[in-house]
């Protein structure tokens, strides 16, 4: 049996890492039936995660009290709360349990360096970042040597390490914390049942969007750190050689959205929000969506962009895969994670926050013609389905 232990931000899949865990859980137990998902839920919430078998315990619901008292320090404890708990349900079955992965950096530094080692089971981690790198760590001046404890333990104590990319690989080997050979890259991926090429002008048709004005699109679950901003005002320019130029940007939280909205308008884009009322040249901001929808307006674009990423070695987002297994020209940053998958002569890069450069990026993806690229890229994405993730999971577990 596999333990794969997780702390979803959303049970009904309305964040990217619950959209990854719930993906990548999906087809493990497709390869290996016998995983068990361990997810916490309060009360009697809905959960996508009931589908695939996941057992749900009682979530310890400390963090809710960041509401009187804001600190992630309440989450820590939440976390570790969960940690315990996962222990208390597979301490009777250990000799079941071949290893035990988790995702989660709290539950993942008190598996690695305690509940492991005493229930003698190996811990697999997955680690998206730093701790100490994260925006939303606890931000008390004393804390940042609990910061350093909690990566240091979780990256050092467990059996392996699974980095989304080389570049947090290397960075572990240069800081000594993990040898190369210790650390499995397997990046995130793109759900193929969802994700597939189409033809633009039906997808324009079906949505009712410009059928012949050049269109440049942005899906994300959050705008945040991610340089909309710079994107809007690229496009806002470029309409002065391409005054069809239409911008859709589709996702993100209510302020974020108002706050594009009222950028796009001081610079002179027309804002709607909703498909059929956007005309050729404007800025269409979309409140998110379903994935399958998602996927359409996707489709219907003649440039997919990332204007930028939250992190830097660990970046390895799921539009990165989601865009790349459309075909679609590519505007990426220069950040080397990114471009482990996508190498340059597949996408148009640009100087990471240089607007310059990233208007002559978007120029030139939307010159580009034939399908040739498009079918590079839709073959590399080929090998980043959430099958190949889950099958790239067992394969580390079978090493150990």
């Amino acid at each position: 049996m596999i333990a794969y232990i997780a702390y979803p931000t959303s049970l009904t899949l309305q964040s990217a890492n619950a959209l990854q865990t719930y993906t990548t859980l999906r087809e493990l137990r497709a390869r290996r039936p016998d995983t068990l998902a361990i997810i916490p839920r309060w009360g009697r919430e809905a959960s996508r995660f009931a589908a695939l078998g996941a057992l749900h315990l009682p979530r310890p619901a400390i963090g809710k009290l960041s509401r009187l008292y804001k600190s992630t320090l309440l989450y820590y404890l939440e976390h570790t709360a969960f940690a315990f708990m996962t222990a208390a349900v597979l301490a009777p079955r250990r000799h079941e349990v071949e290893a035990v992965y988790v995702r989660q950096v709290i539950c993942a530094a008190w598996w690695a360096g305690v509940l492991g080692p005493q229930l003698g089971l190996p811990v697999i981690y997955e680690a998206h970042d730093l701790e100490a790198h994260n925006p939303s760590r606890a931000k008390e001046p004393w804390a940042t040597g609990l910061l350093h404890l909690i990566d240091r333990v979780a990256l050092t104590r467990a059996t392996r390490v699974v980095s989304l990319t080389d570049d947090f690989r290397q960075l572990l080997g240069q800081i000594g914390w993990r040898a190369p050979h210790e650390v499995a890259v397997i990046p995130d991926a793109y759900d193929e049942q969802v994700f597939a090429p189409g033809k633009r002008r039906v997808a324009r048709a079906a949505l009712g969007l410009p059928l012949d004005a050049p269109i440049i699109a942005y899906a994300g679950m959050t705008f945040a750190h991610r340089w909309l901003d710079g994107l809007v005002a690229a496009v806002a320019q470029m309409q002065a050689q391409q005054p069809n130029l239409t911008l859709v940007l589709l996702g993100g939280r209510d302020g974020e959205r108002a706050a594009l909205r009222q950028q796009a308008q001081a610079l002179g884009l027309p804002v709607a929000e909703r498909a059929q009322g956007a005309t050729a040249g404007s800025c269409l901001l979309l409140a998110p969506r379903p994935q399958a929808e998602v996927a359409r307006y996707l489709i219907a674009a003649d440039v997919l962009a990332i204007p930028d990423t939250v992190t830097d070695v660990t970046a390895s987002p799921l539009k990165l895969f989601e865009y790349l297994a459309l075909g679609t020209p590519l505007v990426l940053p220069r950040i080397a994670a990114l471009h482990e998958i996508v190498p340059g002569e597949l996408c148009y890069p640009f100087t990471r926050r240089d607007f310059a450069g990233l208007v002559a990026a978007l120029t030139a993806a939307l010159a580009e013609r034939g399908d040739e690229l498009g079918a590079a890229r839709r073959t590399l994405a080929a090998e980043h389905t959430y099958g190949r993730r889950a099958e790239r999971i067992l394969a580390v577990i079978r090493e150990i």
